[in-house]
């Protein structure tokens, strides 16, 4: 496997890589997001691992810069969960949503052969052409989106599960404010 990239950030703010012995922007760091190059930033001084701040820093322009891809109320929701008993399972269930997303996306893009190639890099096609492509693979695209909304109410089912069991263990059962019964498990009620 090849080692990650490393950039250097200074106290001046630039960004320097090491690869290539040059400073580099915020946009040259998207771009080797975008050509998924691995790579890791590093404060030059104290050696803190940076790479998710500047992460943020890209998408928070991204955001600002023109459609943003999160409403308020989503962004609301996500910082609600910041110090919740869930912040750790919800981190992990918008990364395995993302990624199930993403395998959705590669298995369009295979099937579709040369047009699908066209449409995922978005060059030359616009929110219009989208939207009259994804209406004529409307059965192709409820079947996937249906594949991809089971495995996403799987994950969270298992989230809900795996909590369960741990503050079963914390607390031990059965529950004391249940009247003294047992309570049933979210795949319990999901067959009844």
């Amino acid at each position: 496997m090849a080692k990650a990239r490393l950039i250097k950030k200074y106290p001046n703010r630039r960004l320097y890589d090491t690869e290539t012995s040059t400073y580099i922007t915020l946009a040259d760091v998207k771009q080797l997001v975008l050509d998924q190059e691995e790579f890791q930033v590093l404060d030059a001084k104290s050696q803190e691992d940076l790479t998710r701040s500047i992460l943020l820093q890209i998408i928070l322009e991204e955001e600002g810069g023109g459609v943003p891809m999160f409403t308020s109320p989503m962004l609301a929701h996500m910082i609600r969960f910041y110090g919740h008993a869930m912040q750790g399972m919800m981190g992990t269930y918008l990364e395995k949503n993302i990624q199930a997303f993403i395998d959705i996306q590669q298995t369009m893009k295979e099937q579709l052969g040369d047009t699908g190639r066209t449409l995922y890099d978005g060059k030359g096609f616009g929110p219009e052409v989208w939207s009259q492509f994804l209406a004529g693979q409307a059965p192709m695209m409820q079947s996937m989106m249906g594949s991809y909304m089971e495995q996403s109410k799987n994950m969270f089912m298992q989230m809900q599960e795996q909590m369960q069991s741990q503050t079963r263990s914390m607390f031990g059962s059965p529950f004391p404010f249940n009247g003294g019964a047992a309570v049933p498990s979210v795949a319990e009620k999901a067959k009844k």
